[in-house]
């Protein structure tokens, strides 16, 4: 049965949009280190990224953007961002398997899995793949808006970033529904 596994990252990022990524492996490809993305080392989740894509029979990048995270939510946007990857894949997959607790609406059969990105190899690759993407985005990013740091923490609420938010105020990847974005721009009415 042809199997893709789903997730997504930057759901908790105070910035810039939230990257979905689909991947049907070739089962008689093994692909050594593969992990939940989050445990690797970002040279190691690079190299991981192109063998993946390389490799795989089917591989599908998506993304919601801040103005939809900002419009319909973050959990609504990611499952739309999850949605959007699944639907690029170039071969339909019977199932789907989802990290998380919830699925996003799509016509097939899926199951959401939690913690599904620590041992399904399928939802490791869509993890590594979207996060080498999303990375890539924010640092491209932090060319177009210094200061806050966005190559550093990637939009994630350090220390840094909520000092330079403080400093600067938000910019145009900033997501306003955000609480310490919506605090700021309350406190500027």
């Amino acid at each position: 049965m042809i199997e893709a596994g789903v997730d997504e990252v930057g759901r908790g990022s105070l910035a810039g949009p939230v990257v979905s990524a689909a991947v049907i492996l070739d089962n008689s490809i093994k692909i050594e280190g593969l992990n939940d993305s989050k445990k690797l080392t970002e040279k190691k989740r690079q190299k991981l990224s192109k063998k993946i894509k390389e490799s795989a029979i089917a591989w599908s990048l998506a993304s919601a953007s801040i103005e939809e995270i900002d419009s319909i939510n973050i959990l609504q946007a990611s499952l739309l961002s999850m949605k959007r990857a699944i639907e690029g894949l170039e071969i339909v997959p019977k199932k789907v398997l989802c990290d998380g607790n919830l699925k996003p609406n799509i016509s097939m059969e899926c199951e959401a899995i939690i913690k599904g990105d620590s041992f399904i190899e399928s939802i490791m690759a869509a993890s590594i793949i979207a996060k080498v993407s999303r990375d890539e985005s924010m640092k491209d990013l932090d060319l177009l808006y210094p200061g806050y740091g966005f190559k550093e923490h990637k939009g994630y609420p350090t220390k840094f970033h909520l000092d330079a938010l403080e400093s600067l105020g938000p910019c145009k990847i900033h997501r306003l529904s955000f609480g310490p974005v919506k605090k700021l721009i309350s406190l500027d009415s």
